[in-house]
């Protein structure tokens, strides 16, 4: 026991000793503890005694505990209570400095705001002013000729303002918002009816000074000197107002009238003009001619010339005679009976083509059949060469005036060229000769040939008609000969060789002709044999 005690008193003063020396000490605890020091130094009077001094060590330790604590709490508060103080000053910035960037970006965002709405003022003021100039420049396009001196001032100063950059946006809005009052105020005076000073050229091309009238859309002019009087327009190419005259000597006094006077009736045509146009534009068949150039004249030459020889061969179509079924009737009555005297009589008595072949080949009657049907044949050869005549030429004058109306056309294509070569596409009149050259030869190409083509099927048809009658005849004929008359090969026997080399002679011959009228035949029957037999 007394060991153990002994332990803990050597070893309480040196952790006692370690524990104040690593504790700061103030200043009044170091000199209040100079007594102890000294003590500590002074060895131990004996092992009785350590007790005591230990109990005495650690109760000043601990008073010095005590004391640091009470050091320690009171600054501890200070500390804390400034610690409290800068908390709250650094919660109050964190709070100003949230509202500054709430601040900030509110603003940045009404900046962007700001700038949009700026860049898309501009674009509407950009877009107001274009607009404002378009109609500037429509306006004026629209005015008449007349009102052009009356307001040519406000117009030019309205298309240069955009340009001029001594002007500032507000007056260059204000500029052309003058003109839309100016236009306002134009049409309430139309409507009601205006007068005003101006020049105008009357017939003459002189420029006179008188007064202007707008009563709606029509305006009339006045010369001062009473020179003039009448409608005004614009003559082509020249800017300045041309006065047309009236028609009649009352329209001229009550237009002078109201021009005086403000009251009145005025001549007002309805279409503006564009009947006095249109009157001017009519032209004679002589003048529509003239402009189609040196062409029309050989179109109009083959067209007459078509129309001469239509007519000519109509009449002669016309005058071949067409005989009758009764007259047929009776020369076909007689080779029946076997009278050849009445069969030639009664084929004397057909007139015509027909007649002639019938009566050809009654004075053959006694012939073989063959022999018969080839001289009608010869007959009807003749009569086809004779209707068919100048035939083609209709048809070559049908197929050549497109021709010619198409050369014109190419010529006068060629003409309007070179005018835009020479003169470009400004004017309209320049261009107007050849285009007309070339429409007027095409039309009357087309006039020339559409009833040369007509006549010449309806003369085709005429022809082929008689040719047909004949070769009906013809063949009404000889059959009634093959039924009625003997064939001369029963009362000659004795020479049937001869006759049947004579025919064979005859049918090569006749089979010669034929080839060398095929090609005219087909053509005039419209295709080959074979063709129409198919």
């Amino acid at each position: 026991m007394k060991n153990i005690t002994l332990i803990l008193a050597l070893l309480l003063p040196a952790s006692t000793t370690r524990a104040m020396q690593d504790t700061p000490e103030p200043p009044a605890t170091k000199s209040a503890s100079a007594p102890a020091t000294a003590a500590e130094d002074t060895p131990p009077a004996g092992f009785d005694a350590v007790p005591d001094a230990a109990q005495a060590r650690l109760e000043s330790s601990l008073e010095e505990l005590r004391a640091l604590r009470r050091l320690i709490a009171d600054e501890s508060i200070g500390l804390n209570r400034r610690l409290n103080d800068l908390q709250t000053e650094y919660e109050g910035l964190q709070d100003e400095y949230r509202k500054t960037a709430r601040l900030r970006d509110s603003r940045a965002l009404d900046l962007g705001n700001l700038t949009r709405e700026i860049s898309g003022r501009k674009e509407q003021g950009v877009y107001l002013s274009n607009q404002l100039a378009q109609y500037v420049r429509n306006w004026g396009a629209r005015l008449p000729i007349s009102e052009l001196q009356r307001y040519r001032d406000v117009i030019e100063a309205a298309e240069v303002a955009p340009e001029n950059e001594t002007l500032s946006d507000e007056q260059v809005y204000r500029t052309l918002a003058e003109v839309v009052s100016t236009s306002i105020e134009h049409l309430e005076d139309a409507l009601g009816g205006t007068r005003f000073e101006g020049q105008a050229l009357d017939a003459s091309g002189t420029l006179r000074n008188g007064t202007f009238v707008l009563v709606g859309p029509a305006e009339f002019f006045r010369a001062a000197d009473g020179s003039a009087t009448g409608p005004v327009e614009q003559q082509l190419n020249s800017l300045e107002p041309s006065v047309v005259s009236f028609t009649t000597p009352e329209q001229t006094m009550a237009a002078e009238v109201v021009i005086n006077n403000g009251r009145g009736d005025m001549p007002i045509d309805p279409t503006l003009g564009n009947a006095r146009i249109i009157e001017q534009t009519t032209e004679t068949i002589g003048e529509h001619l003239l402009k189609g150039g040196p062409v029309v004249w050989p179109i109009l030459a083959l067209a007459g010339a078509s129309m001469l020889t239509a007519l000519f061969k109509w009449i002669g179509l016309s005058t071949v005679p067409n005989p009758g079924p009764k007259r047929l009737e009776g020369l076909l009555a007689a080779v029946k009976d076997g009278r050849a005297e009445g069969a030639l009589e009664a084929a004397r008595a057909i007139p015509g083509p027909t007649g002639r072949m019938l009566v050809a080949a009654t004075e053959h009657l006694r012939e073989p059949k063959e022999l018969i049907e080839e001289i009608m044949y010869e007959k009807v050869l003749a009569t086809r060469l004779m209707v068919q005549r100048f035939l083609p030429f209709i048809a070559i004058s049908a197929a050549a005036a497109p021709l010619l109306g198409l050369l014109g056309t190419v010529t006068g294509i060629i003409g309007t060229f070179k005018m835009i070569t020479l003169f470009g596409t400004g004017d309209v009149k320049t261009l107007s000769g050849g285009i007309s050259e070339a429409l007027i030869t095409t039309e009357l190409g087309l006039v020339a040939a559409i009833p040369a083509l007509l006549l010449h099927a309806f003369l085709s048809r005429k022809a082929k008609g008689i040719t047909d009658r004949m070769e009906q005849a013809g063949l009404a004929f000889i059959n009634q000969v093959a039924v009625s008359m003997p064939s001369p090969d029963d009362e000659r026997p004795a020479a049937s060789a001869s006759s049947t080399s004579g025919g064979d002679a005859r049918r090569e011959a006749r089979e010669a002709l034929a080839d060398l009228l095929a090609p005219i035949l087909d053509d005039k029957r419209g295709g080959t044999p074979a063709e129409r037999g198919a």
